[in-house]
């Protein structure tokens, strides 16, 4: 027994000594004298050229002054760090997003997302509809992480799919609220399978849409889990073709549906605390201009006067820092290495700040859009904001309700 015990020990060292150990990526604490070649070797960076990687090196000197500059003051409520995008160049940093304002406004405006098919489903009795529980009868704190109805946060990559990400991930949860089972979902289905017909603000895909389109991709096709129709979209590479149909018949999650959708009242702060306090974890659109650096804290960086709306996440949460006050805590799909383990907490005001958003759409925009949109919240984070409903294969539309008004 000895001898076992004394061959496995001197495995486990080969082991260890084979595969090393985990690079620590340093804290906002440890940057002092930070150099770009302890940053490529932090995060196995390989460059196509020494042109390239002078241009890398550029950017990271830049970054990193910033960084360090905002870190110094005594002021800011959050810290920035290094991580992925800390050699990238500003017009880079914007591949990271994906939502399109132009087709949320668009639909918003023609009323195209209004609450069919659920408005039959719901009107009856669910929170959704009839206002939830008064303010006062709200939890002090909610973190849907601790009921075991989230999963592990992922990473788009260089895809503009946050709106599959975050429609995927307030699925994921709604359907295991819905069922008491927690699957990791396909976002390639929603990359590769939800048309955007009209094309508003992009054409889907890398390209850009909304989570809306994806719920009502769902409706209708159902879902599929991630191993089925793994994401291969990380590079940016949507031009690719995929046989939909035939994967979603032969793949398709059986325990449960998504009988529609409910987008909350615009820039309303009572409506969205109360649904993501009893319902579960929202679909929400920010400005995520700033976003890139963040590390750790309560943020309060965006442009409140003209916030720009360019990204979609979801809202698992709020809560209370003790030294910087209350927060919304925000999944990000930027990987669990940036942020609070792929999280942010954002500034929750009582009263919350509006601004116009006055970004022009290049072209982009459907006709008849509204030319400036009023965006209220940190982020604006109240303005275009959606859950899916999800109920147990089976089930009658009333165990939505029975479900609503029973938690």
């Amino acid at each position: 027994m000895t001898a076992l015990r004394f061959a496995l020990v001197v495995f486990c060292l080969c082991l260890s000594t084979s595969f090393g150990v985990a690079k620590a990526i340093p804290t906002w604490r440890e940057l002092e004298g930070y150099s770009f070649e302890e940053y490529k070797d932090h995060f196995s960076k390989q460059y196509e050229s020494p042109k390239e990687e002078e241009v890398r090196r550029q950017a990271f000197d830049a970054n990193m002054v910033k960084i360090r500059a905002h870190n110094q003051d005594p002021e800011k409520t959050w810290k920035m760090g290094v991580n992925r995008f800390t050699d990238r160049l500003p017009h880079e940093l914007r591949s990271a997003n994906g939502y399109q304002k132009s087709l949320g406004k668009s639909r918003r405006s023609s009323g195209q997302l209004s609450l069919a098919p659920v408005d039959k489903l719901l009107a009856s009795g669910s929170r959704l509809m009839r206002g939830g529980k008064p303010a006062m009868s709200l939890p002090y704190e909610v973190d849907w992480r601790q009921n075991g109805v989230v999963t592990a946060v992922k990473n788009q990559g260089q895809c503009g799919s946050c709106w599959a990400f975050a429609a995927t991930a307030a699925l994921e949860s709604q359907l295991a609220i819905a069922t008491g089972e927690l699957y990791v979902l396909s976002v390639q289905e929603f990359v590769s399978c939800t048309p955007n017909e009209r094309k508003c603000g992009g054409t889907g895909g890398c390209s850009g849409s909304i989570p809306q389109l994806a719920y009502e991709h769902a409706q209708s096709a159902g879902l599929m889990e991630e191993w089925a129709y793994s994401y291969v979209s990380f590079h940016g590479n949507d031009n690719f073709t995929a046989d939909c149909p035939r994967l979603q018949a032969a793949d398709a999650v059986t325990v449960g549906e998504v009988v529609g959708h409910y987008d909350l009242p615009t820039n309303d702060q009572e409506a969205l605390l109360e649904t993501v306090a009893f319902e579960g974890p929202v679909a929400i659109s920010v400005d995520a201009t700033e976003w890139h650096f963040y590390e750790e804290g309560v943020f309060d960086g965006c442009n409140q006067v003209n916030p720009d709306l360019n990204h979609a996440v979801v809202l698992v949460g709020y809560g209370s820092d003790p030294k910087h006050g209350d927060y919304w805590l925000v999944r990000n799909s930027w990987s669990p290495s940036w942020g609070e383990r792929g999280y942010i907490r954002l500034r929750r005001e009582t009263t919350p700040r509006c601004g116009i958003d006055v970004t022009p759409e290049h072209g982009t925009a459907c006709e008849g859009d509204p030319k400036e949109q009023k965006v209220c919240g940190t982020c604006g984070i109240l303005f275009d904001n959606s859950i899916p409903i999800v109920r147990r294969s089976g089930a009658s539309k009333d165990s939505v309700l029975k479900r609503a008004s029973t938690e």
